[in-house]
């Protein structure tokens, strides 16, 4: 993903591919014809716009060259315990797996990765982080909130030179979601004439009817967006869930043998729309604790303590109240914000509690009407189908889904006549589609080779009836300038 990366991340690791500093930053409330430009709340004075999969290949690189061993294309799927139940360690799962689970030529059993100590890094909704903060009650130890998350959909564009201003920043608000709808607009200017631009929706939406991956689409569209990106060509698109918790939802990061850092434990600045700098000086701490345990016999307990007493810790309390705000709507979300951010610099005396979960969030669909979207024009708006090939999702078809329903009977009984089934719209690589059997009775079709691994369907299920597990080996999309 492409994002604009905070000059504190750069200023601790010394990343040399980092060259595209900030040289403006907007912020625009749409109407639907209009953009009125406000003061901008981000301060992104100082930071850099990046490439974050060029950066990470970069890294990884960097990694190897000291000496870490690196696994691409082995998908940890289970948490391995001793008999005292203490985290030993990941199994990845097995390869070679038929979809009627009979084993192909080419099987081979998954491996046990053990360790003394075991760091948890999934991003955001990790399928193992989320298992070990349910089963040694994390939040609860904390009495932390549940967490709360959005949908991030994107597409990088390469657009005309003269239209191209390295390190252009701009963020939006308003349309095209409705004034119940937390979320909003981003685009960045990168090098090369590459632009991102895309729009990020609460889950915790109450329309069953809205589509973000439309919404997307409509954004576009708009008359202060479109020159910009007229006369471009879409190079890549993806999706990917994102944290909204923020200092409220963060659970206690230590478990029995190891920990959980970045997005895993909810580490994002939500009113900045960043968490890559919070997610790699977690990752900093968790190392030195590690290291402490291994080398002097503490406990990495210490990483909880070192947590607390950084500069995460800090800027994750000063904006705990900005998301819970719009709670209220965007208009007291807006004034609650505008006051805690200039007036109180995040020391409101109060901290906001979060609303219902996502999934319970939604609304029946008898309480809202359809909503019918426009076409796509094929020129800056684009199907379902030719987003996903941009996308270069691949998963191989001949194997067990990674997308499994606990009930197979709630779509149809529950999700379809109740809630009109909404994992057919706020999914965005159309995996979920109801179609008619053989006997015309309509049926819920997954077609999990679609899959962006985004996790929005582990979340905003109404009935939590959809999980989410690792595919096979390397399966899922293949960024390379996102």
């Amino acid at each position: 993903m492409s994002i604009c990366l905070s000059a504190l991340s750069r200023k601790e690791l010394k990343l040399s591919p980092i060259s595209v500093p900030v040289s403006s930053d907007k912020f625009w409330f749409l109407t639907k014809n209009r953009a009125l430009s406000f003061p901008c709340p981000f301060d992104n004075k100082g930071n850099y716009v990046i490439s974050l999969s060029q950066l990470v290949r970069w890294m990884g690189a960097k990694a190897e060259e000291l000496g870490v061993e690196i696994y691409p294309g082995f998908a940890a799927s289970e948490i391995l315990y001793d008999a005292n139940d203490f985290v030993v360690g990941i199994g990845t799962n097995d390869m070679g797996i038929a979809k009627d689970g009979s084993k192909k030529e080419n099987f081979q059993r998954g491996v046990e990765l053990k360790g003394r100590i075991t760091l948890l890094s999934e991003g955001c909704r990790g399928s193992l982080s989320e298992k070990i903060i349910k089963k040694y009650k994390l939040r609860e130890k904390e009495q932390s909130q549940h967490q709360t998350y959005a949908l991030g959909i994107k597409e990088v564009w390469e657009i005309d030179e003269g239209k191209h201003k390295p390190g252009f920043v701009l963020h939006t608000m308003g349309w095209p979601l409705d004034r119940k709808t937390y979320g909003g607009s981003f685009m960045y200017h990168m090098n090369d004439r590459q632009v991102s631009i895309g729009l990020v929706v609460a889950l915790n939406y109450h329309n069953p009817f809205l589509n973000p991956y439309e919404e997307f689409q409509k954004l576009k569209h708009h008359p202060a967006i479109k020159p910009m990106l007229e006369g471009g060509t879409v190079l890549q698109y993806g999706a990917r869930t994102l944290n909204e918790g923020g200092f409220q939802s963060i659970p206690y990061p230590v478990f029995p043998g190891g920990a959980i850092i970045g997005c895993s434990a909810g580490f994002l600045n939500v009113p900045k729309i960043k968490g890559t700098h919070t997610a790699m000086k977690s990752g900093m701490l968790a190392a030195e604790a590690a290291f402490n345990v291994l080398h002097e016999g503490l406990n990495m307990e210490t990483y909880w303590d070192n947590l607390k007493n950084s500069w995460i810790w800090k800027e994750l309390y000063e904006a705990r109240n900005y998301r819970p705000a719009f709670e209220y709507g965007l208009v007291p979300g807006l004034a609650i914000s505008a006051i805690e951010h200039y007036i109180l610099k995040g020391k409101f005396p109060f901290t906001l509690k979060h609303g219902k979960p996502d999934h319970e969030a939604t609304n029946v669909a008898e309480l809202h009407q359809q909503i019918h979207y426009p076409k796509p024009d094929g020129v800056l708006s684009f199907d379902v189908p030719t987003s996903l090939h941009r996308s270069n999702t691949n998963h191989e078809h001949d194997q067990p889904a990674h997308l499994r329903l606990r009930d197979p009977k709630i779509p149809e009984l529950v999700n379809l006549p109740e809630y009109a089934g909404p994992e057919s719209r706020y999914c965005p690589a159309r995996v979920y589609e109801y179609n008619p059997d053989e006997n015309g009775q309509v049926k819920l079709q997954i077609n999990a080779q679609n899959c962006l691994h985004c996790k929005a369907c582990d979340i905003k299920d109404p009935k939590q009836n959809i999980e989410w597990t690792v595919p096979e080996g390397g399966g899922g999309p293949g960024y390379s300038v996102m």
